[in-house]
Parts: C-alpha cells; structure tokens; sequence
C-alpha cells in the first residue's frame, strides 16, 4: 500500500494512493501519524483500503504532494552509512562503529515534484539520495532482532546538503537545515510490499545522468541496527522518520565537484518504492 499525504483547493488529505488516485480517509484517521500507525499491521491495512476504497478520491495529478507525513516529531538522519561514502569524506578517516547521526526539521523537506531551494546563502549545493524508514509502532530500546516490528514502511529521501554550512563546525545542522533545501516521497511505501528492506536498488541522478548508484545492502549500519539504535535514546512514535544514509558519488567529492545549479531536475529512485523528482529552484 502506499501512502500520501496532499494539498488540493486549499485542503489537505491523506491516505492511500490507488489506481493512481489519492484518497482522502482524514475522517477516520485524523492524522498521517494515525493512518501510517493504522497501516503497520494486516487488519490495519484491510481496514485502511475498504474504508479508501468507498471514496470517490482524486487524480494524483490533480494534486500538490506534500511529504507523506508533513510534520513528524523526529527526522532522524545517519551520515557516512556506505563505506564508499565514508572512503570519499573528508570527515571520517575509517567507517564509524556507531552510526553517525544528525536531525532535519520538517521545514527542510518538500514533496515530490515540488522545487527544492539553493539558498543565496551558498553555492555549495549537494545531492544525497537515501532510503527513508518510516516508524508504525512506538517502541524504545527494542533490539535489532525486533526491529523490524516497529517498521511501517519506506520513502525515498533527498538529503540536500549545504556543504560550507555543515563544515562550519564539527556540527551538520545549519547544512542541512535550510527552508526547503531536502525532499522526501512521493509516498511512503508499508513494510508488507517492500520485504527485507536489504538488497534495494538506490539510484540518483540529476538531469538523467546517473550520479549514485547503490544496494542497500551495503549500508554499514542496517536498518534493524539504526531503528534499535535510535531507539535507546528516544522513544519513536509513528510518523518518525530515520533516512538511512548516502551512498558514495556525493558532488563535493569529485572532481572537479559538482553542485546543483537552479534548473537541475534531481531523482532519487528506489526499487519496490517509486521515484521522488524534484526540480533546483534559486532562492
């Protein structure tokens, strides 16, 4: 199943996305963070589809989408996850034993097809496509074997990066925190079609030329280790969103680099999830 949230006539609905229409089921769950929690077991999924299913819903091109949760309570990021990646940093000598973390705010993330933002702020404006794990179920210190169980389902992520900001300290925050300068979506795909969430096929490009491709069975840190992890530090609610990390072929490392410019269409694709587009805007 997948699930979306969207603007339409100065609304916005979420629900599932069928036949490629979105339908709205906000009465009966009134909250993507409810629905995505409703959608975490079989009955749940049952449910969520009959109940879609009697609603007339709308094109998905008659639609603005909007980030399948638009404001979860943590959006957890893990940085250098790929040893490849982690080879190409300038921050990390030897891939980490812990997983290197650092937050996004709501503000920083748009939907599919909607224009991501190159502040003026920098020029230094970078590409990182990642798999996004979307939590189902609160759970705190749940061990890597269980994980999984606390798995709603899986998004893709564009991690846009401002790479003078992130180095400003030994801190990422300020690079990976301006308004609308990230994307996730197009939906969020439940855990029940995707599988084990290893072996995925993880694709970007800019303008059709393919500049990160990866498995994810390569991520130093699996997802079961990143949700158990997390976990032992914060209580995860559904709606919480950890994005998994970046492969290598980020812009900053090669050379000469290559930072998006304003007109840069960017795809994140991942297999069994979709494809999240998105289009560089200037600020």
């Amino acid at each position: 199943m997948r699930l979306a949230s969207w603007a339409v006539d100065d609304r916005v609905g979420w629900g599932p996305v069928l036949d490629d229409r979105v339908h709205d089921v906000g009465d009966r769950w009134p909250s993507p963070q409810q629905l995505v929690a409703a959608t975490s077991d079989a009955d749940g999924r049952r449910l969520v589809g009959d109940v879609a299913s009697s609603t007339a819903g709308t094109p998905l091109d008659d639609v603005v989408l909007l980030p399948p949760v638009p404001n979860p309570t943590r959006i957890i990021c893990v940085g250098v996850n790929y040893a490849e990646h982690a080879a190409e940093s300038d921050r990390a000598a030897e891939p980490p034993g812990q997983p290197v973390l650092f937050t996004r705010f709501p503000s920083s993330l748009v939907g599919h097809r909607q224009p991501i933002v190159r502040p003026a702020a920098s020029d230094a404006f970078d590409y990182e496509g990642e798999l996004a794990v979307v939590i189902g179920r609160p759970v705190r210190g749940v061990a890597p074997a269980h994980a999984l169980g606390a798995v709603a389902g899986y998004a893709c992520l564009m991690d846009g990066t401002l790479r003078d900001f992130q180095r400003h300290t030994s801190q990422f925050t300020p690079g990976k925190n301006f308004d609308r300068s990230g994307a996730w979506g197009p939906w969020v795909v439940t855990a029940d079609e995707v599988g084990e969430p290893v072996g995925l096929e993880l694709t970007t490009t800019v303008d059709g030329e393919v500049l990160q491709h990866a498995t994810t069975s390569q991520l130093i840190h699996d997802v079961p280790a990143l949700v158990a992890y997390c976990s032992t530090f914060t209580t995860l609610e559904p709606g919480d969103v950890i994005s998994t990390g970046t492969p290598g072929g980020v812009g900053y490392a090669r050379s000469p680099q290559r930072f998006l410019q304003p007109g840069n269409v960017v795809r994140v694709t991942i297999s069994r999830i979709g494809t999240l587009a998105n289009t560089v805007v200037a600020e």
